[in-house]
């Protein structure tokens, strides 16, 4: 009699251990496709973080590229903040030839103020691209490619770009245009540096 209980007890231990198996493996299973980890809803958005810190070394920046032409026609500019300087500067040619520049001081309240107002523009909206994905050269062709990019010291911590041509959207995900005005806002005699690119 014992040995028969036993041979029945047996097989019903085994069923019951992979069950029990098949339960965790399905839980697990479900809170991989369901319930899994979303880190943009729990992890701090570090991009925000850089562009409002304004600590010495932090800036940010915006380089707009005009149309791909010839060398003696291509033109481009760049203008960066920090809570020290505001800097404009023209560029002629492929390797960035200045034209012109225009350098002006700021302080850290002036800077802290444009930092949360770019924010507010939702200038790191948006996922950085790597590789070829992030490649500008030959987008937009026959229009503009505007960059923005959060620095530490010259380091880049986040960069985003679109363009104005409907098939390479870019990167960014805010208005470009709302973005630019802002920047060229911070030099007021802008109009002298920027007559000579006229893009």
């Amino acid at each position: 009699m014992y040995r028969g209980d036993r041979a029945r007890i047996f097989p019903v231990i085994i069923v019951l251990i992979v069950i029990a198996v098949a339960i965790a493996g399905l839980v697990a299973a479900g809170r991989a496709i369901f319930g899994g980890e979303q880190p943009t809803a729990t992890q701090p958005d570090v991009s925000r973080e850089a562009l409002l810190n304004t600590a010495s070394l932090r800036s940010v920046r915006m380089t707009v590229r005009g149309p791909l032409v010839a060398d003696e026609n291509f033109r481009s500019y760049q203008l960066t903040v920090s809570n020290s300087n505001r800097t404009l500067t023209t560029y002629s040619g492929y390797l960035a030839q200045p034209l012109a520049s225009k350098q002006l001081g700021n302080n850290n309240k002036a800077y802290d103020e444009f930092v949360h107002a770019l924010d507010k523009a939702s200038m790191v909206k948006g996922e950085a691209f790597s590789g070829d994905k992030d490649d500008t050269r030959g987008i937009c062709a026959t229009g503009r490619v505007y960059e923005f990019e959060i620095l530490d010291g010259t380091s880049s911590v986040k960069r985003l770009w679109t363009s104005t041509c409907k098939g390479s959207a870019g990167s960014l995900k805010a208005s470009s245009k709302q973005l630019e005005t802002l920047f060229l806002e911070q030099i007021p005699d802008r109009k002298t540096v920027l007559k000579t690119v006229d893009l």
